[in-house]
């Protein structure tokens, strides 16, 4: 991100200059956008597209209730999205649950990105989307769907073996969390964890799947595809989710990534480029990805995240040269057009304070409307969590604690890393905390892949 001074007057800290994201006069054609969700998580794109030179609306539901300040200063926050669809150019979806909207727009000649039915359902629902799998050639492991726990109970005791636990169905972000990796090899372990929190799980997930456990790599490849087809490079991506350096504690939804941009490659066409034909079907414009499990005896889909991820669409900023409203214009229009991206390595950190991962709202009350203090007037690789800037000043806003998403990028993984935290010491905010070892896996995980064959 690149800064301005306003009218060259001091924020007061230390005499530093005021930092605010600068618009950028690219485009000579600029375009409407509007963006649409359930809750503040595209703003970062959305402000780059507006940097760009753009115009940019952002509806999320949750701006309503405890949401409600998130964005403010930085874009412009509407009331009722339906009001402004025949104001946009392009209709940005940046989350599942709106694929009827998003098909329904298109028929009408509306440029959308993001959303389809079908690709809703594949993410929602993990039974139809290892169906769908199955029915496209790709290798699947065992898994069995359950919307009764006393019924799952029964089925470990009966079968044991070690299992995950994932929810299904629509899951709000506070719940993402829930997810459960066994490590006994009978399932005691899943079987305790069920039956202690049976009353829980069962307000929270009504839907849920048991997989059987794979032991290997966790990695994922995502590609944008534009209607019709795949548009490259594709993304390779490794997720850290836990709280914890050394993927210790409980599942967060992510705190990290690394990832680069790839040729098509084994892992690839083994699994996303198998899914193509039905994808073009459902007429899904926008960015799609399978998470796997390699290991020597090949590579295992395990989920879709049919939308942008979070914070993965931050950390493909830090990757990517194109501009991002030129882009996402073309690929709503059908267009076919490379995406371009920098050599090497980007990592993204998640720099967060009390309460996340958690809901918690007297903890939050703490630090909602805290300062961030940049120590040097520089805000490259500095995107949006849940912020506001009031008086020129970026404040913790909402009630979740994910304050900002750091990213760095280099030739080498250790490039990209001493990037990142260094500009991660650029940053003064109470009590925050982050990850400190996300990318220290590349080596080993990369040496695996490739004797695997899977990088090529």
């Amino acid at each position: 991100m690149e800064t301005i001074n306003n009218n060259g007057n001091s924020n007061g800290h230390n005499g530093k200059e005021l930092l605010l994201p600068q618009v950028l006069e690219h485009d000579k054609n600029p375009k409407k956008f509007l963006f649409v969700g359930w809750e503040s998580l595209s703003g970062d794109l959305a402000m780059q597209i507006k940097k760009e030179g753009h115009e940019v609306k952002v509806y999320f539901k949750t701006g309503e209730g405890a949401d409600k300040d998130v964005y403010d200063g930085f874009l412009e926050k509407v009331a009722d999205y339906k009001e402004f669809i025949s104001w946009a150019d392009v209709i940005v979806f940046d989350d599942v649950g709106f694929g009827k909207q998003a098909d329904d727009l298109r028929k009408q000649g509306k440029l959308v990105v993001g959303g389809s039915e079908y690709t809703d359902k594949l993410e929602e629902n993990r039974e139809f989307g290892q169906s769908e799998m199955k029915k496209n050639g790709l290798l699947t492991l065992p898994h069995w769907d359950f919307t009764d726990y006393d019924l799952a109970l029964k089925f470990i005791e009966e079968n044991p073996g070690r299992y995950v636990f994932k929810p299904s169905g629509f899951i709000q972000s506070d719940a993402k969390g829930i997810l459960f990796l066994g490590k006994d090899e009978d399932g005691k372990d899943i079987h305790e964890i069920i039956k202690s929190n049976k009353k829980v799980l069962e307000k929270k997930v009504k839907q849920f799947q048991l997989q059987k456990f794979a032991s290997g790599v966790e990695v994922a490849v995502g590609a944008f595809f534009n209607g019709n087809d795949f548009i490259y490079p594709i993304n390779i991506n490794f997720e850290h989710k836990k709280l914890f350096p050394g993927d210790i504690g409980p599942y967060t939804g992510e705190m990290g990534t690394l990832m680069y941009w790839s040729l098509p490659n084994t892992i690839f066409k083994t699994t996303l480029e198998k899914m193509k034909e039905d994808i073009k079907k459902s007429g899904y414009v926008g960015y799609i990805d399978i998470n796997c499990i390699a290991n020597a005896r090949g590579i295992y889909p395990l989920e879709y995240t049919c939308r942008f991820g979070y914070p993965h669409i931050s950390i493909a900023m830090e990757g990517v040269i194109s501009e991002w409203g030129n882009f996402l214009y073309k690929i709503a229009k059908g267009e076919s057009l490379e995406l371009k991206t920098k050599k090497g390595f980007q990592i993204g950190v998640i720099c967060a304070v009390p309460p996340f991962p958690y809901d918690d709202k007297t903890e939050m009350s703490i630090y909602k409307d805290l300062s961030i203090i940049f120590k040097k007037p520089n805000l490259d690789g500095i995107h949006l969590g849940d912020v506001k800037l009031v008086d020129n000043h970026w404040q913790i806003a909402g009630d979740t604690g994910y304050a900002l998403v750091v990213t760095g990028s280099g030739i080498t993984v250790e490039d990209a890393r001493k990037q990142v935290y260094g500009r991660l010491e650029n940053i003064l905010l109470q009590n925050m905390f982050y990850r400190t070892d996300i990318g220290l896996g590349w080596n080993e995980d990369s040496d695996k892949l490739q004797t695997w064959g899977y990088l090529y």
